[in-house]
């Protein structure tokens, strides 16, 4: 398996080095019958830091200083979306690039960006109601911001503010209150009444109903919730996302790929490869995170599965002649008919992500 998982960093290579060529400084989201450079709806602009994520991620693998070089400009190129109030998407933006950036550097300077970036997103919190609105409206909240809480925990920690640490704290406790249901499942979206701060209801835009559990939410929460209990050593987080993890272990078929939504009976495609991506790079966090080994273990052996299946012919583009992308069977937004059974700019990310720590765990075998 870990040939196989080189092999499929050599292909990405070649995927992204023809985006880059082909579409110089263009940051698409998904394809099109396979095919990247598209005029389709994009609904919200959060994926501009996941091309340059997964340059970090093939230089990690290769070393070559002409990735390197294309990590660096793609990722000054989103510099200025570091004061964006308009998303709640900042921790993909910064973490997936400048993150990767300051760890190999040290460099102080770009350590101030993610900083900033994390102070901008703290904006958006609503004392009332406790939580980090959504870009859709002052009353929603999403859970996909727990993938972007992190980087105020990180501005927190770097700058000993405490009040940043409260906004971030504060958030991921409401979410966990009113997002996470008791089987572990999630709602994609939490209503709050603006004037009093209370919770109204569970609501969708991505799943198939509001009591419904859409699958890549449910990822965000798994692999989110455990990146929270890494700053915070709060057991309530990791209590968490151990709970999403075994809905998602329980609820899956055994190749490891869930449908967009569980809850569908009759889910058209059948896959929702992005969502096993995520899954897969959380689950390998919860095998360092959780105090239990066999459950750790247990982590490491289903993301392990996951990659195998996704490094597979199914998913994997290598042997479709004309796919731009690298990884199929994923699924943007099923009820606008964004991004159905493609590529998405996401699942090429955490794909990659999850493949390298499958690598790091594969070579200590």
């Amino acid at each position: 398996m870990l040939e196989k998982c080189r092999a499929t960093f050599t292909f990405a290579e070649h995927q992204l080095q023809h985006l880059i060529e082909t579409h110089p400084d263009y940051f698409p989201m998904y394809t099109i019958n396979g095919q990247w450079k598209h005029a389709g709806e994009a609904w919200t602009n959060w994926c501009e830091g996941f091309l340059g994520g997964q340059l970090w991620l093939v230089y990690e693998q290769n070393g070559d200083p002409w990735w390197r070089e294309r990590a660096e400009h793609y990722s000054r190129l989103i510099e200025h979306r570091k004061t964006d109030r308009n998303v709640h998407d900042l921790g993909f933006l910064f973490w997936s690039t400048w993150k990767r950036w300051y760890d190999l550097t040290g460099d102080a300077a770009i350590n101030d960006v993610i900083i900033e970036a994390g102070q901008t997103l703290s904006l958006r919190f609503k004392e009332k109601g406790q939580y980090l609105r959504s870009f859709v409206a002052d009353e929603s909240l999403f859970i996909d911001i727990m993938m972007n809480v992190g980087i105020i925990f990180y501005a927190a920690q770097q700058t000993g503010d405490a009040d940043l640490l409260r906004k971030a704290t504060q958030h991921s406790l409401t979410t966990r209150r009113y997002l996470v249901r008791g089987d572990g499942s999630t709602s994609h979206e939490g209503i709050f009444n603006t004037e009093t701060g209370e919770f109204l209801r569970q609501s969708t835009h991505q799943g198939w109903r509001d009591d419904s559990s859409w699958a890549r939410g449910l990822a965000w929460a798994l692999y989110g919730f455990g990146t929270v209990y890494g700053f915070t050593h709060d057991v309530r987080f990791l209590q968490t996302a151990e709970a999403c993890a075994a809905y998602y272990i329980e609820h899956t078929p055994d190749h490891g790929v869930p449908p967009n939504d569980w809850t569908d009976s009759d889910p058209v495609p059948a896959y929702e490869s992005s969502a096993a991506a995520i899954a897969a790079s959380g689950l390998f966090n919860l095998a360092h995170l959780t105090t239990d080994t066999v459950r750790a273990r247990f982590y490491r052996e289903y993301a392990l599965r996951i990659v195998n299946t996704l490094t597979g012919p199914e998913f994997l583009a290598s042997d479709t002649p004309g796919w731009e992308g690298i990884l199929k069977h994923g699924t943007y937004h099923q009820k606008k008919g964004l991004g159905v059974d493609e590529s998405v700019m996401w699942g090429e990310y955490f794909f990659l992500e999850a493949v390298s720590k499958a690598i790091k765990e594969l070579q200590h075998d």
